[in-house]
């Protein structure tokens, strides 16, 4: 049987191309399929070229392919499985921009789908998704566990998107900026402004799981936590855009008329809501919010982080697009715009989401069970810590029945009570955001020597 190299050296024999019929003349032994199969890795790779249609399709060399190439690992790893078809379409958009044909907006695309009949993520699919995903908390409030790994998810989530925009923060460095505010030495402030940016915003999600949904204030507001101080018109953070895009390295044109961005992001979300499966949701809105493009950039961003608010209020593993590969994403997303085929976006996603899953059901064994009463409570607990602290002149006890007072706490008040002072004896620096709190307002109550 002939290898990929054999054929390519068939190609270079002829000037003028060969099309698939005269490859498998000089080929007999060769499967058709395997040579469909390997003529498009090779059209991946940028060996060959590939021109025409139909029985009039033909294959020639490309210049770069007489010199020692890239692999097809370079463009999409191994690593990731993928599936014909998601390869059919990555050997369409690895094409030079010339070879593809300019393409604007398809209403069909989001007219078509229809919350709970159409699936882009089959049952099975699904069901192995959620299988992965699986905290054993999902019977909890929204929003439960990812409080629960918020600090983790704010770094990774914050970094590996980040990257995907080409920041060059590592992980380590996005570490120390989230966590001690430290700036790392020799990197653009833009970069610095948009992982503090994915910080806002995520804890945004995390903190609004229980009431956020897919509807303008949600998807303007996270649009304006991740662009702030990032565009060229600070007007266009958190608002849908006035004017046209153009998408760099790619063929597509997106709607120019603002009341059709309008519209079209009215019924994208009002479909968005209906999806009942939290992961058909959230791949429904990683495709068709880029492919929209309703806001002057930052897009993609928005696509990714809204796709975790369905797995944040279902308290399944979060998306954090940990190791998924720049040029990867790219060529799955400008499947989407180009040809409207989701084949190849949807291969990453479950790839990237089983490479999440790995990082934060490991943890998961760290993780207490959340008290019952401390969760229901939570925010009449902060209340009265956050009290306490700035009321140091008077007794603490006071101030905690002031505060439970206004509460119908039931039978509940007296362990509500036991749990303030608990939060109060183990009180320190590194828990005051929780609270509200500024250092100077914790030393001076400090000060005051809370008893031991």
């Amino acid at each position: 049987m002939p290898s990929p190299e054999e054929l390519l050296e068939s190609i270079r024999s002829a000037p003028e191309g060969l099309s698939i019929a005269a490859i498998l003349d000089r080929h007999p032994g060769l499967a058709r399929r395997t040579a469909q199969r390997w003529l498009n890795e090779l059209v991946v790779a940028g060996r060959i070229k590939a021109s025409g249609a139909g029985r009039a399709r033909r294959y020639v060399v490309a210049a770069a392919a007489f010199a020692p190439s890239a692999t097809i690992e370079d463009v999409f790893p191994r690593y990731i499985p993928l599936s014909a078809d998601s390869r059919d379409i990555l050997a369409y958009v690895n094409q030079p921009l010339t070879a593809r044909k300019p393409v604007g907006y398809q209403r069909d695309f989001l007219d078509a789908y229809q919350p709970n009949q159409t699936w882009y993520l089959p049952e099975p699919l699904r069901r192995q998704l959620r299988k992965m995903g699986d905290t054993g908390q999902t019977r909890l409030p929204a929003g439960t566990y990812g409080r629960a790994v918020l600090n983790r998810l704010l770094i990774d989530l914050s970094w590996a998107s980040s990257h995907l925009e080409g920041n060059t923060y590592t992980r380590l460095d996005t570490r120390e900026l989230i966590e001690h505010g430290r700036i790392a030495q020799g990197k653009a402030a833009i970069e610095t402004q948009m992982i503090l940016n994915h910080k806002a915003a995520i804890e945004f999600l995390v903190e609004n799981a229980d009431t956020a949904g897919f509807n303008r204030f949600t998807l303007l507001n996270l649009h304006s936590a991740l662009s702030e101080n990032l565009l060229p018109n600070p007007a266009d953070e958190g608002r849908l855009r006035q004017h046209g895009v153009e998408i760099g390295k790619s063929v597509y044109r997106p709607l120019a008329v603002p009341a059709q961005v309008e519209e079209m992001l009215d019924l994208l979300l009002d479909k968005a809501n209906r999806v009942e499966d939290p992961f058909e949701q959230s791949f429904f809105v990683m495709v068709h919010v880029p492919y929209l493009q309703p806001f002057a950039d930052v897009n993609k961003r928005t696509s990714r982080l809204t796709a975790n608010l369905p797995l944040i209020r279902a308290n399944l593993c979060p998306l954090t697009f940990l190791d998924v590969p720049e040029q990867a994403y790219s060529r799955a997303v400008l499947g989407v715009y180009e040809l409207t085929r989701i084949e190849l976006l949807r291969d990453l996603y479950v790839w990237a989401y089983e490479r999440s899953t790995q990082e934060y059901l490991a943890i998961k064994q760290d993780l207490a069970e959340p008290d019952p009463l401390r969760l229901a409570w939570r925010e009449v607990i902060k209340q009265s810590v956050r009290e306490v602290v700035r009321q140091p002149g008077r007794a603490p006890l006071d101030v905690i029945k002031e505060c439970l007072s206004g509460h119908e706490l039931g039978v509940d008040r007296d362990n509500i009570e036991a749990l303030v002072i608990e939060e109060l004896r183990r009180l320190h620096e590194g828990v005051l955001a929780r609270y509200g709190l500024r250092p100077s307002e914790f030393s001076e109550w400090q000060s005051r020597q809370w008893p031991a």
